[in-house]
């Protein structure tokens, strides 16, 4: 009996010397476009917010208003509903982009937190994935007016990729580094 502890020590010990693989559904679905994205993330949120500072002083107020939100957790907050919804596009072709309030849609399908945004010329549809307590992953489709949304992998003209921060009760945004389009930082806000 002595065997069955020691060749359970043996595996332990065997098995903290080898990396952790995560083997999430997400590690199968995403890009490696968009894997490369979200691993330069800091540096790209650095250089769009730098240059966003360029925009005018009220959007700019804006923006650091809601970028000093402190982070709560997902854990206990039901996202599912209706919410509106406005993008700001910080760097790249403008210093700063706040646009007006369109309507989102979160719902669950069983496998989890469903987005689209249904108002608007530029729309998003996808889903998201747990990345820790105070942080998610958003793997979507950018799709315009009432064109149907191609299926996430699609390409990098409309596979969007982004992380999602949760600052309230009810509110959240997520922000999407180096976008295709116009922008090095887009963040869709949410509000109830």
């Amino acid at each position: 009996m002595i065997v069955r502890p020691l060749l359970l020590s043996l595996c332990l010990g065997i098995c903290a010397t080898l990396p952790a693989l995560a083997d999430g559904e997400i590690q199968k679905l995403i890009t490696p476009a968009d894997k490369a994205r979200l691993d330069k993330y800091d540096e790209t949120r650095k250089a769009a917010l730098a240059e966003a500072k360029a925009g005018s002083p009220a959007d700019v107020k804006q923006l650091d208003a809601l970028l000093a939100k402190p982070l709560v957790s997902f854990s206990d907050k039901d996202l599912t509903g209706s919410w509106k919804c406005r993008t700001i596009k910080a760097g790249g072709l403008s210093p700063l982009v706040i646009y007006g309030w369109f309507k989102c849609k979160v719902t669950d399908d069983g496998s989890g937190w469903r987005l689209e945004k249904v108002s608007g010329s530029q729309r998003t549809k996808g889903r998201f994935f747990d990345d820790g307590e105070k942080r998610a992953i958003y793997l979507g489709s950018a799709y315009v007016n009432s064109d149907p949304a191609k299926p996430y992998g699609s390409g990098p003209q409309s596979d969007q990729v982004g992380y999602a921060f949760r600052s309230g009760a009810s509110e959240w945004r997520i922000e999407f580094p180096a976008p295709y389009y116009e922008s090095k930082l887009d963040i869709v806000e949410f509000k109830r």
